[in-house]
């Protein structure tokens, strides 16, 4: 029998990725999405997944989802996961962050506990840290969207020392690629160098500059999910690159790649400018030592495939 997954927020861009690649590793393949939701990232796979329709008002239908499908392994991938907007939605912030991964973990553990669960957690965990931040690192939330996942974070760490479970949180780092929604920075960079390059658009208005994240590549990290979930003993890791870089270093690359100079055409607006905008820059080295996982594509590859999937769909359109 092969194995069985269960996705929450399977049309996202870590979901389909990650769909991909256990279809690809023979799994049956199942996952949930909020309704009226885009299934565009899962072209690659109509058919070859089961599509549920997600409630989110309570445990029951979670449970019922998960004894319908019998999964050996779940991820929760679901959140409102922009940081800007979780200020503007905050019970939607915490009910998607934090109430529904609780519901989860509860489902779980009235099934026996049997299901390895991953819990996508996040580097918003250490807001105004100074120096490359490492699982020990005390974890210091500052806006809606780092409390809401503050609360799964730490459970996923008490049921597994309380009940011995393979419950597992990945500490995500910026990750990036072509279906990362315009709303975010780095697609909305790409996206106006494209529309620049072809003739649709003159200026794109940024915030902070100077901002300094590690962006990787959001198919290698889906693969350290699933490499948590395969680990003889459970435990929380950070998936990050290791190095920092500005948002200049990406505005300048992305204009770079399509034979623009970003200094024509980049302007600042104080409005976009967040508080509390400091480092976040994961260390890497226990998944690595422990599980073997590291970051593999270049920072200018990523940015050029991203600059080449929107360079299509702007000629397309």
């Amino acid at each position: 029998m092969p194995e069985k997954a269960f996705i929450f927020g399977i049309n996202g861009q870590d979901g389909s990725y990650l769909a991909e690649m256990l279809i690809e590793k023979g799994y049956d393949v199942a996952g949930a999405v909020r309704g009226g939701s885009s299934l565009h990232n899962l072209a690659s796979v109509r058919g070859r997944v089961c599509i549920e329709t997600l409630d989110m008002s309570g445990p029951a239908f979670v449970r019922s989802l998960l004894e319908r499908h019998c999964p050996g392994e779940v991820y929760n991938l679901a959140s409102q996961s922009h940081v800007g907007r979780s200020w503007d939605s905050v019970a939607e912030t915490v009910e998607a962050g934090a109430l529904f991964p609780a519901r989860i973990i509860d489902a779980i553990h009235g099934m026996g506990g049997g299901i390895k669960y991953f819990q996508a957690s996040t580097g918003a965990l250490f807001c105004g840290a100074d120096s490359i931040q490492t699982e020990q690192t005390p974890l210091s939330p500052c806006d809606p969207y780092g409390f809401a996942k503050y609360l799964p974070h730490r459970m996923v760490a008490a049921y597994r020392e309380r009940y011995g479970y393979h419950f597992c949180s990945g500490i995500l780092y910026n990750h990036e690629s072509p279906r990362r929604p315009e709303s975010f920075v780095t697609r909305k960079i790409t996206k106006a160098a494209a529309r620049i390059k072809l003739g649709k658009q003159s200026e794109l208005r940024l915030g902070n500059l100077d901002s300094v994240r590690d962006w990787g590549y959001a198919p290698e990290y889906v693969r350290g999910m699933w490499m948590m979930l395969q680990a003889k003993k459970p435990d929380d890791y950070i998936l990050a690159t290791g190095k920092g870089r500005t948002v200049r270093d990406f505005v300048e690359t992305a204009f770079r790649l399509a034979g623009l100079d970003w200094r024509e055409h980049v302007a600042v607006d104080e409005s976009f400018v967040r508080p509390n905008d400091g480092l976040l820059v994961g260390d890497p080295s226990k998944i690595g030592r422990e599980l073997g996982w590291k970051a593999e594509m270049s920072f200018e590859n990523m940015v050029r495939a991203m600059l080449e999937a929107d360079l299509e769909l702007e000629t397309e359109t």
